[in-house]
């Protein structure tokens, strides 16, 4: 047994030797291999260097960059360079903008005194009869050849300042919404005496021929428009524009407000009576803007806030607010016992808190109950909380037919200087909820305080639909128009709104690009803090091939649109921007200008006259940008037809001495078409002496300056061009904008001069089907003058992909009499071997050149997820997270399921049977019998039917937050390699970056399989946040400056309503004594006697009278 034990031992010994021995064996010949069959560093520095040297002769040639710099170079003897200081500047750009604005508030005030001054000499009359211009039915003929009714002959002429539109510069028409009766006395009176503002819109337009729209909307419902256009019905036929419900019009007929709406869920309030008050609810929050505040308390047995998160507040009612509300109220169901008390002390509670400690609008204060019953008074709430001085408002709405508490919910509104209405159909919802603000109008009019409002930005999809608008942002400024009648003076009756278009664009061309540098911009800001206009800021979105606005547009925050424009956004620039701001006098705005620190901040002014500039300018290659302003071409018609460099040669030559030119640009573009000149010259020798054969693949030469000027030279036939749209207005990335300069000339200026930035179009951009075939490269110039140094220009090429592909895999490749003595690893290799991967990309990680030519515009890690995340371990890229707060993201939409009805064979005679029942229960509940009277009122009860139950439309996207990563080289990082692990077998990857330029040089080992390792994309992630910090970002009040100007209350209102209460008590007596004189008449011919003589006292009443009993309740 002893002598087995050493034997044993020595056995197993002798195996682990040869087990080791193997191990080391192999693991020596794998490194011998892989030493043998290794990416040689020293063959792709030679590649990368002979690429780009042969790639930094060919752009450098064509494009003349080294003419031009030295051209800019000789004449720094004339130059001064300035520095841009930022303060003066915005006051400079605020003092014009404030001009301009104020012109167009000069426009309006015109307008409320020619209104007003119309309808104090108007007698109003019950059976008037007036043909007015109808914009929906002009031009409109019968079967038989004849004008239609209110629809004559109206000349409409297209017009380039009102968007290409057919328009009558001479008149002004009439829309009349679907649910108004074109024919009411109330329309017929006021489109007749509303005619004098034709005058006056056509003397605006004269005096200030920069005005767009005008207009005057009526509280009557019409709204008069100049100039005259064709509106045309939606889909369904339905003109649903209502004037009185656009947030011009209720800013300018009411004060800010706090409003807390009470909504009586109780099981009572189930089926359409549910439909109603939700409708009732969203037509509210629709008349609330940015100035207002809200909030919305749901009670039955017990109270609850429906957004949770707003318990005992009040918050702003932006855009964002009034629909996260929208969404919250139609989720609830009716259920419980209403219990209404505790609702109203809850509500009483947050009103007098923000009055007390100045928060929310410090102006009207109004409580909203919509309620299907009362059955009390709450005279102890009210008691205790709003008497004597009731400086809280109670509205109340009782839905549905059923009136048994009527008196109860009455009561409540006439003793809280409320309104109260009854809302028993859903055509009634929009009518019956605007009389609320008739009422917080009547201080402001009796006073006859005609105080200015500006809106916050918006586009108007109504008038987009009629062909009256494009969807562009603007503001609108609006002034209330008050009756100066005697017998209306102490009533405060509100005749309307007038207002004019101020297109936002208009305002920003007042700060002129060449003064803010290559990254500079300017924007607005309203007095809540949110963009008014922002060259970044994107407000429309796509939805297949729809264009849509965003459910926020006009409610982003600067916070959340700071940030680099989408299609540079993925290429990320690295700056250091200065703010410089102020406030513009008279509105609500504050004008902030953004200039770059070191080359943004300094302005080169050079010396020359017009004679040797005119000459240079006057050539065909040059183009000056249409979007600037070098001379103003939209004052006179004569000249809104001339190019802006068609102006600036009439001008210079004296042939239109009269227009306003930019005395300042005009000395920059003279001197800089002298000093680019001879590129020119240059560019025209090289494509005289260009062969068929060419294959050095440059199609075009370009250069831009900082004063908007460009010049091109194509070297191809315009067939053979592979890219048509480039420099010209298709492509806006490539040409000077209002809101950009162009991408190659903002991405070169962030490089020294004589570095050329190469880019190609993003993977998303072209399209699948539509690889991109060309490459642009620029350069800056610079000059420097008393060692400051300023941007003179860019300079570029266009480079067709595919011969660059040639070059690309000629230089990458070692023929087999190569010496590989020196050589340490596998030689002689090349790019098109199957055993490497090679690609050439930008400084953010793009493809531009790949053995695939489908992967030319991807990410690289998006194709090679391995060596993409072993470049970011070793910093050779660093990643940047980025944000987009102006994101859509697909929300979940409720939709029926296709296969449902495969369930059972009785499912479609079900569904039928259900949809028959319900609308007739419907058309039983909406029906009027008393309609029968009027056939034109039957009509039209039945187009206010059809739009009323008009489905909603359920959007598929929905504002959000998102986070997505890009990436940027570490440009101190010339050169790497390494190894990636990828299981069983080792990838090696060599980086070498190409001098002068931005591009990087990658070849990898192709056999190794590294998909263990996941893609690295740019794909958005939606940002998720927890209740609490939603609920906190949501409560967040935002800094804002208040409106100047409040009316919440005049003595003179509750002496006008008690007299209300007593007029409509014998207008009540009025409508009785009518029934028993039509019942005697029936039965007696001899009572017809008395009934004209009953008629002869109706028509002696007041005027406004016959208004009021159309009125069910006023108080």
């Amino acid at each position: 047994m002893e002598n087995r034990m050493p034997q044993w031992c020595f056995k197993n010994s002798l195996r682990l030797f040869f087990i080791l021995w193997i191990i080391c064996f192999n693991r020596c010949l794998l490194y011998l291999v892989k030493a043998q069959n290794r990416i040689p560093t020293e063959t792709v520095q030679v590649w990368a260097l002979e690429f780009g040297g042969e790639l930094n002769s060919i752009v450098e040639k064509y494009s003349g960059s080294l003419l031009l710099q030295k051209k800019y170079k000789d004449v720094e003897p004339f130059i001064r360079i300035e520095e841009v200081d930022g303060v003066e500047l915005v006051m400079q750009f605020g003092e014009k903008m404030k001009e301009m604005l104020r012109r167009k508030v000069e426009a309006v005030k015109r307008l409320v005194d020619a209104a007003e001054e119309a309808d104090l000499y108007h007698k109003y009359d019950m059976n008037f009869e007036f043909d007015y211009y109808n914009s929906v039915l002009i031009n409109e003929r019968d079967k038989n050849g004849n004008y239609v009714e209110l629809g004559n002959e109206f000349i409409l002429e297209v017009n380039e300042h009102f968007n290409n539109l057919p328009v009558n510069t001479s008149l002004s028409n009439i829309q009349v919404p679907t649910n108004v009766y074109n024919k009411d006395p109330d329309i017929l009176n006021g489109a007749y005496w509303s005619e004098a503002l034709n005058t006056i819109f056509s003397d605006n337009f004269g005096q200030d021929p920069t005005l767009t729209w005008q207009y005057f909307g009526s509280s009557t419902g019409f709204f008069r428009l100049y100039p005259g256009i064709k509106w045309m019905p939606d889909e369904n036929g339905v003109i649903s524009f209502d004037c009185r419900n656009r947030g011009w019009y209720i800013q300018a007929a009411t004060s800010p407000k706090d409003i807390i709406i009470l909504f009586d869920i109780s099981g009572s309030m189930k089926g359409l009576r549910m439909t109603i008050a939700k409708h009732t609810i969203n037509t509210i929050l629709d008349t609330l803007g940015e100035n207002d505040f809200v909030n919305i308390i749901a009670y039955s047995d017990y109270i609850h806030y429906v957004e949770p998160c707003f318990e005992g507040t009040l918050v702003q009612a932006d855009r964002d607010n009034r629909e996260h509300f929208k969404l919250l109220v139609d989720k609830l169901n009716a259920k419980g016992t209403g219990v209404v008390t505790k609702a109203l002390i809850e509500a009483f509670i947050i009103l007098n808190k923000f009055n007390e400690t100045g928060q929310g609008s410090l102006c009207n204060q109004a409580i909203m109950l919509i309620t299907d019953g009362a059955v009390e008074d709450y005279e102890s709430v009210f008691e205790q909380y709003n008497w004597p001085d009731c400086k809280v408002r109670v509205f109340t709405y009782l839905i549905g037919r059923e009136v048994t508490f009527a008196e109860y919910v009455k009561w409540i509104a006439c003793n809280n200087k409320g309104y109260y209405t009854h809302i028993s159909t859903l055509a009634d919802v929009q009518e019956n909820v605007m009389e609320y603000l008739h009422v917080l109008s009547r201080p402001m009019v009796i006073n006859h305080d005609h105080d200015i409002i500006w809106t916050e930005a918006y586009m108007d999809s109504a008038l987009f639909q009629s062909a009256a608008h494009s969807l562009l942002l603007m503001t609108t400024v609006a002034m209330p128009v008050f009756s100066r009648k005697n017998e209306t003076r102490a009533h405060g009756i509100l005749l309307g709104v007038v207002g004019t278009d101020v297109p936002l664009k208009e305002l920003l061309k007042l700060a002129p690009r060449y003064k803010l540098g290559a990254h500079g911009y300017a924007f607005l800001n309203t007095n809540n803090g949110y963009i008014l206009a922002h060259p970044d800021l994107r407000p429309l979105y796509k939805d297949g091939k729809k264009t849509k606005p965003k459910p926020n547009y006009n409610s982003v925050d600067i916070s959340e649109v700071e940030w680099e424009d989408t299609y540079e956004v993925k290429r990320v620039l690295f700056l250091t921007n200065d703010y410089f701001y102020t406030h513009i006098d008279d509105t609500p705005f504050s004008l902030c200008i953004v200039l770059t620190r070191g080359h943004g901040e300094s302005l080169f002014i050079g010396n020359i006259s017009v004679e040797e500039g005119l000459h240079d300018i006057d050539q065909p290659d040059l183009t000056l940008s249409n979007e600037w302003i070098y001379c103003v071409t939209d004052i006179d018609p004569d000249h809104r037809k001339l190019s802006q460099k068609e102006a600036v040669i009439r001008y210079l030559t004296g042939q239109e001495p009269d227009l306003e030119c930019d005395e300042e640009l005009l000395q920059e573009v003279l001197f800089d078409a002298v000093v680019t000149a001879p590129v020119e010259a240059y560019w025209t020798a090289i494509a005289m002496n260009i062969s068929e054969n060419n294959k050095d693949g440059v199609e075009m030469a370009f250069l831009g300056t900082r004063a908007g000027l460009m010049r091109s030279c194509p070297f191809v036939g315009k067939e053979k061009s592979s890219n048509k749209k480039f420099f010209t207005t298709q492509d806006r990335h490539s040409i000077f904008t209002m809101d950009h300069f162009p991408l190659w000339y903002r991405r070169a200026a962030e490089h020294p001069p004589g570095h050329f930035v190469y880019n190609i179009a993003f993977e998303e951009d072209i399209g699948k089907k539509n690889r991109s075939k060309m490459v642009t490269a620029s350069t800056v110039v610079s000059v420097t003058v008393s060692k400051r140094m300023a941007i003179a220009a860019a300079v570029g090429v266009q480079i067709n992909l595919r011969l660059m592909r040639q070059k690309f895999w000629m230089a990458t490749r070692q023929s087999n009499d190569t010496d590989c003595s020196n050589i340490e690893g596998t030689c002689p290799i090349s790019c098109d071997n199957d055993a490497l991967n090679c690609f050439l990309i930008d400084n953010n990680g793009f493809i531009l050149i790949s053995k695939n030519e489908e992967e030319t515009g991807k990410f690289l890690g998006e194709v090679d997820g391995s060596v993409m995340t072993q470049l970011l371990n070793m910093g050779l890229f660093t990643e940047v997270k980025l944000y987009d707060y102006q994101a859509m993201c697909k929300g979940a939409t409720n939709h029926h399921s296709g296969s449902q009805p495969m369930l059972s064979p009785f499912y479609v005679i079900l569904a039928a049977l259900k949809w028959f029942l319900n609308n007739l229960f419907i058309f039983f509940i909406e029906f009027n019998l008393c309609d029968l009277w009027n056939r034109e009122g039957l009509v039209n009860a039945k187009t206010v039917f059809h739009f009323g139950h008009k489905h909603r439309k359920v959007e598929a996207f929905q504002p959000c937050n998102t986070e997505y990563p890009a990436f940027v080289h570490d440009d101190t990082i010339k050169e790497a390699n390494g190894f990636v692990e990828c299981g069983d077998c080792q990838k090696m990857f060599v980086v070498q970056s190409i001098e002068n330029s931005n591009l990087l040089l990658l070849v990898t080992e192709a056999y190794c399989d590294c998909s263990v390792f996941p893609p690295v994309t740019l794909e958005p992630k939606e940002v998720k946040y927890n209740a609490s910090v939603k609920c906190e970002r949501m409560r967040t009040q935002k800094l804002r400056r208040r409106p100047n100007t409040c009316h919440a209350f005049h003595p003179e209102v509750r002496k006008m309503q008690r007299s209300v209460e007593e007029h409509l008590g014998f207008l009540w007596l009025e409508c009785c004594l009518h029934l028993m004189w039509a019942w005697l008449l029936f039965y007696n011919d001899e009572a017809a006697v008395l009934t004209n003589m009953q008629r002869t006292n109706l028509e002696a009443l007041p005027t406004d009278a016959h208004k009021a009993i159309n009125q069910a309740y006023f108080y």
